[in-house]
């Protein structure tokens, strides 16, 4: 039996897009994976995730729309981003791990921007 994987890339605005580009974290490598019972984050090179989607205790679309773009943090709280419209509000119970430029982090919320926010909430509480 197969296992069903939804890809939901991380959308980017087109001059954050070209400025992105240049640093190397290219949006074709910029993504959220559902994988079964697994999701993976990843914003090339910056940013990684991988945490069993049992730990997503909430996911929702964010109102609020964030200034900064690329990858932030203020205490566990992940802004994964591209763009300012799409970003999905994603809390986690227990904490989970995540890599910012290869160094572990502790995750306790991840906001995240993408093309599909109501596809990946979706997908996210499937069972």
């Amino acid at each position: 039996m197969a296992i069903a994987t939804s890809r939901f890339p991380i959308r980017f605005d087109p001059w954050y897009r070209a400025l992105s580009t240049s640093l190397l974290l290219s949006p074709s490598s910029s993504y959220v994976d559902v994988l079964g019972d697994q999701v993976a984050v990843r914003m090339a090179w910056a940013f990684r995730a991988r945490f069993p989607r049992s730990a997503v205790v909430s996911a929702a679309a964010q109102q609020r729309t964030p200034l900064a773009r690329g990858v932030h943090s203020f205490a566990g709280r992940w802004l994964i981003n591209g763009s300012g419209e799409g970003i999905v509000a994603i809390d986690l119970a227990p904490r989970q791990r995540a890599f910012v430029i290869g160094f572990p982090v502790k995750l306790r919320q991840l906001l995240v921007s993408v093309e599909d926010p109501e596809g990946l909430i979706e997908a996210l509480a499937a069972t």
